[in-house]
């Protein structure tokens, strides 16, 4: 009996050792991982400033170059169709600039916040193109960490982006619902779907991301689809306010 109960003492102390070993770890993983992301954020919003105040400075400065010196010059009628051509191409660079500098970090999501953001993506995303997104945002108003506004952002944009690039679909659904201090994010669409016993074993770093994201945010994520039948994302997880 003796024995008996020392075993099973040493058993007891030993699982209880194991499971602390295990909570360290998970801890010093997760660690980790907000320490990565945060390092990712701050150097894509020092590009992002970068590209805008920069790059975009200067773009802008050659395009009213350009703009004063054609009404200085006598052109032909073919040399004055392939001038205006370039500062219509520089137009689009100045724009597609922008575009990326914003999508790395939208003035929207510091100043106006998460809500405002996300529908600011989707429309920008939506814009002529050949499927529909449908956007629902519920409960948003109330301002979170900025962290966790910034992480909630990157996971509904690299769902789209891995939704509009990859899937095919006609139509998309981006569903962010807040209620009290939990948080769903549902995305899902009517696209040509994938087999997801071979996406869980061979992850693309899309799906990584989001993965490290979630786990960011302690959640839970779900995934559903078969060849053929679309794809559906759902996330829960817990937020806290901006205190």
């Amino acid at each position: 009996m003796i024995s008996l109960l020392s075993y099973r003492t040493y058993t007891q102390k030993r699982k209880l050792q194991e499971q602390k070993i295990a909570e360290l770890e998970k801890e010093k993983v997760l660690s980790a991982t907000q320490s990565l992301l945060k390092g990712q954020e701050k150097e894509r919003n020092r590009l992002a400033q970068d590209l805008h105040d920069g790059l975009g400075g200067l773009l802008s400065g050659v395009k009213l170059q350009l703009g004063a010196m054609k009404g200085n010059l006598i052109l032909s009628e073919e040399m004055g169709k392939t001038f205006n051509n370039a500062l219509y191409k520089l137009d689009e660079s100045i724009s597609e600039m922008r575009r990326v500098a914003h999508n790395m970090m939208p003035e929207a999501l510091m100043k106006l916040g998460l809500q405002q953001a996300l529908q600011d993506y989707c429309d920008s995303l939506s814009e002529s193109q050949p499927f529909a997104l449908n956007c629902e945002f519920h409960g948003l108003e109330k301002r979170m960490e900025p962290a966790t506004e910034i992480v909630v952002y990157r996971i509904v944009q690299e769902l789209l982006n891995n939704t509009v690039k990859h899937s095919g679909a006609t139509t998309i659904l981006a569903q962010v619902i807040r209620n009290d201090n939990s948080l769903s994010i549902t995305v899902e669409d009517n696209g040509k779907g994938f087999n997801t016993d071979v996406a869980t074993i061979d992850r693309g770093m899309g799906l990584k991301n989001i993965q490290s994201r979630v786990d960011y945010l302690k959640g839970q994520i779900d995934i559903k689809s078969a060849e053929g039948k679309g794809t559906s994302v759902h996330i829960d997880c817990l937020i806290e306010d901006n205190g």
